[in-house]
């Protein structure tokens, strides 16, 4: 098994949380919600696995290239 890590794309807020630890994704689902400049943007499993960290909470705020989410495949 490999962990891949799941990062931010945009600085922002952590609007809404999706899933939750040991939730079972396919590539492209959407983990969370986060909100930047007024506009939602998703944040999206890079590939299938089982969600196993979640790193951030609802209303945090994120840096670009944070790690959010860790996917163990």
């Amino acid at each position: 098994m490999s962990r891949v890590e799941i990062e931010s794309e945009v600085t922002g807020n952590v609007w809404k949380i999706e899933v939750k630890i040991g939730d079972k994704v396919e590539t492209e689902d959407v983990l969370m919600i986060l909100e930047s400049m007024k506009m939602e943007i998703p944040v999206e499993a890079a590939c299938a696995g089982t969600v196993v960290e979640l790193l951030v909470k609802e209303e945090d705020v994120v840096e670009e290239d944070q790690v959010v989410a860790i996917i163990e495949t």
